[in-house]
């Protein structure tokens, strides 16, 4: 597993888990027209794939397929260890 951290320190890497907390289940080229046009990145798929890679080493994206399309969701299992890590206790 990669590291957590290293994944999130990207900020397309961060639009792409924002992208797929509102919108689970999303292919890579739903994925981005999204991030163009709603947050003007204009990485290649190529790029988009490889930060996808990046977050699937952390576990913070899967992936599964349904034919010739491969549906990426957002898995949130390495989040609440940080989470966990360092507890807060939420403001009143």
């Amino acid at each position: 597993m990669g590291d957590v951290y290293q994944a999130l320190a990207d900020a397309t890497r961060r639009l792409i888990l924002d992208e797929l907390s509102e919108r689970d289940g999303q292919s890579l080229f739903e994925l981005c027209g999204r991030l163009a046009m709603r947050h003007g990145v204009a990485s290649t798929r190529q790029a988009i794939s490889q930060h996808l890679s990046v977050l699937e080493d952390a576990g913070l994206v899967r992936s599964e397929r349904a034919g010739r399309t491969k549906f990426l969701h957002l898995n949130t299992e390495p989040l609440r260890a940080i989470t966990e890590r360092w507890h807060i206790e939420p403001k009143e």
